[in-house]
């Protein structure tokens, strides 16, 4: 195939700090293979400073604005002969570029609530949006292909037949860290990593302190609600540590302190803190549902999400593996790595352009 060039929709890439669909961008192209032309599209030049400096890019309108429908008016002035997008949302109506989006995950199709930090009218549609099957499927039936990033998407979007689009999986991963030593110190400490919305089912995790015994606590690392806190705290009173936020080397730190990582989701689009905490050597326990199968393997303990019991026998069966859960725990996680992420989704391309072209 002749040397393309494409262009990376930047311009989800948080500004300060990554979240889940930032981290995909920005750990994608700082892994893209150079066989061919990249161009980055942002909408802030601050974003530039969570991508690689080498690389040229341009200014496109704001995914949140009115126009993003028709943003292919911005983009074809660029001369590009292809764009992939980390998100389905991307406007495609008058290009004349192949495109690629990206399907993260279904969860809000069951869990509708949208991230806090949208406005109310874009939150108003977002529900909307998730009403009902066919607004995806004309979003996705608008590119030329689609990635997702987990086996378990690809079965759900073939499931509820959401594109005709050829479907490519390129995982999630998380960034290089230092492992842990197998035989070196643990505490008794938890982590949990994510968010305090009603579908993350904290509350199973802090009901199951209480059974491990009282030298045991819960390091929660995300940024916390009062009313999520005291809630919270009566379900295990002084054993929950709130980071309110952990910074990236407050956080590994404390990973590499714990016993394990530990979620308690009924539902969940992928689960990088997974593979962050078995990268390091810290093994996981986990909700017994079909994406943590996918990431965790025969690596992880697994319960039942509405048991607290479940979640304290499950913490106790890796303590009687450790030293072997852990090294288990860094091969399982090499599987996810951003090189090979990276590759796929050019694959993903380079397909849409030939397809185009025929």
């Amino acid at each position: 195939m002749n040397r393309l060039r494409i262009g990376i929709d930047c311009r989800y890439v948080r500004i300060g700090r990554h979240d889940g669909i930032s981290r995909f961008t920005a750990g994608v192209v700082a892994h893209l293979p150079d066989r061919h032309d990249v161009v980055l599209l942002v909408h802030d030049e601050r974003q530039l400073a969570s991508l690689p400096a080498h690389l040229p890019w341009e200014l496109v309108p704001a995914p949140t604005e009115p126009g993003e429908p028709f943003v292919a008016r911005h983009v074809n002035r660029l001369g590009l002969d292809a764009v992939f997008s980390p998100m389905q949302t991307m406007g495609s109506r008058g290009r004349d570029y192949a495109l690629v989006l990206t399907l993260h995950d279904l969860i809000y199709y069951r869990n509708r609530t949208p991230p806090r930090e949208f406005s109310w009218p874009i939150r108003l549609g977002w529900r909307a949006f998730h009403l009902a099957w066919w607004p995806q499927r004309m979003l996705l039936n608008g590119a030329d292909g689609v990635v997702t990033v987990s086996e378990t998407t690809a079965g759900l979007i073939a499931e509820h037949r959401l594109t005709r689009r050829p479907v490519t999986v390129a995982y999630n991963a998380a960034d290089p860290a230092a492992v842990r030593p197998a035989d070196g110190p643990r505490e008794h400490l938890l982590v949990y990593m994510g968010s305090f919305m009603p579908y993350k089912n904290v509350e199973t995790l802090a009901a199951a302190l209480p059974l491990l015994g009282a030298d045991w606590t819960l390091h929660c690392m995300s940024r916390v609600s009062d009313a999520d806190r005291s809630r919270l705290d009566v379900l295990a009173p002084g054993m929950i540590v709130f980071h309110d936020g952990a910074s990236d080397q407050e956080y590994l730190a404390t990973l590499r302190s714990a016993t394990a990582l530990v979620t308690a989701s009924y539902d969940e689009g992928f689960g990088i803190p997974l593979v962050e905490s078995m990268g390091v050597g810290t093994p996981v326990a986990v909700s017994d549902v079909p994406i943590f199968r996918e990431i965790g393997g025969d690596v992880a303990e697994y319960f039942d999400p509405s048991s607290p019991s479940a979640v304290a026998a499950a913490v106790r069966r890796l303590e009687a593996r450790w030293p072997s859960a852990s090294q288990a725990s860094v091969a399982q996680a090499a599987r996810f790595r951003w090189a090979d992420s990276a590759e796929r989704v050019l694959q993903a391309v380079e397909r849409a352009v030939a397809d185009r072209a025929r």
